[in-house]
């Protein structure tokens, strides 16, 4: 009897692992919507939406530093995916769109205006409650 259960007990174990996660939705809520960069124009201009582009490389520490911190806190993702359509360009792929927006320092982030007007360009890393300011700041 006991052989027979342990069976049973491994069988749910290994259809409750390959099962999808109940809480994948959840999840969502707390990562940044990054589109490309040709999409994320032309969603901005149909939407009316202020763009966010952010320019970063594979091997940039303080890019990585920013996608883990900056772009995981809850409060910045959630005001993110709300007020702006979200672009991330790495420039070691795109180099002729850092080139369009002179960005010559990573990471790099910018802000468009809908017609893609720059308003405001960001070198470096940016801790999130200053990202969240600035943002609030020009969305108001």
């Amino acid at each position: 009897m006991k052989k027979k259960s342990k069976y049973i007990y491994y069988i749910l174990l290994v259809i409750f692992c390959l099962s999808p996660w109940p809480y994948d939705s959840a999840f969502s809520v707390n990562s940044v919507n990054w589109v490309s960069y040709d999409k994320g124009v032309t969603l901005g201009e149909i939407e009316n939406k202020k763009m966010l582009l952010h320019f970063y490389a594979d091997w940039c520490r303080y890019c990585r530093k920013m996608a883990k911190e900056t772009f995981l806190d809850p409060a910045v993702v959630s005001y993110l995916n709300e007020n702006f359509i979200l672009i991330r360009v790495n420039t070691d792929r795109e180099p002729k769109i850092a080139a369009m927006y002179n960005v010559v320092g990573i990471p790099s982030t910018l802000l468009l205006k809908e017609n893609r007007e720059k308003i405001v360009v960001f070198p470096g890393f940016i801790p999130p409650d200053r990202l969240l300011s600035v943002l609030k700041k020009i969305q108001g």
